[in-house]
């Protein structure tokens, strides 16, 4: 009986969970590339809305909390680990939701590649910067990409559930 439930278990979890390894691959590929050809603040325009930078990020999202005095890289490493492992908990509960734990997937695999940032650096690697017409968006990476859009997954998600309740 164990053994059934802990294998019903894993073929929940295991497709969301190498969905999360792959971002958390790419993740980290794509930052060690960008440290090997780059320098730190290099800017390389690609189009004319598009460079590849070299920055870092202190910080949480648009560099919240970067000023502080180093704090923050404990207090948001907890953050990371924390919501990784409740995002476990509800993959392993409603693993057969395929939206939903899609989008848990790239959350996961998000806060852990910057949690590996936090740990190994004690800062997040950005290099994606997109502008407009002198407007920067502040700069992101593979690992910020994904948690936006499981962010907005779930958005859709909770939409479509809502609307079929009705």
């Amino acid at each position: 009986m164990a053994f059934a439930l802990r294998k019903n278990w894993a073929q929940k979890l295991a497709p969301w969970l190498g969905l999360a390894a792959l971002v958390v691959l790419l993740d980290q590929g794509t930052k060690m590339a960008i440290e090997r050809v780059y320098d730190y603040g290099d800017v390389h325009p690609v189009t004319g809305f598009f460079n590849l930078v070299l920055t870092y990020n202190k910080g949480a999202a648009f560099s919240f909390l970067a000023g502080a005095s180093g704090w923050q890289k404990h207090f948001l490493t907890a953050i990371g680990v924390i919501a990784s492992v409740f995002i476990l908990y509800l993959l392993a509960r409603h693993g057969t939701q395929k939206l939903f734990s899609l989008a848990l997937a790239l959350i996961l695999g998000g806060a852990v590649g910057n949690v590996i940032d936090r740990v190994a650096y004690g800062h997040v690697i950005d290099f994606l910067d997109f502008h407009w017409r002198g407007w920067h968006w502040p700069a992101f990476n593979v690992a910020d990409s994904a948690i936006v859009c499981g962010a907005a997954l779930l958005i859709l998600d909770e939409l479509l559930r809502v609307r079929r309740a009705k």
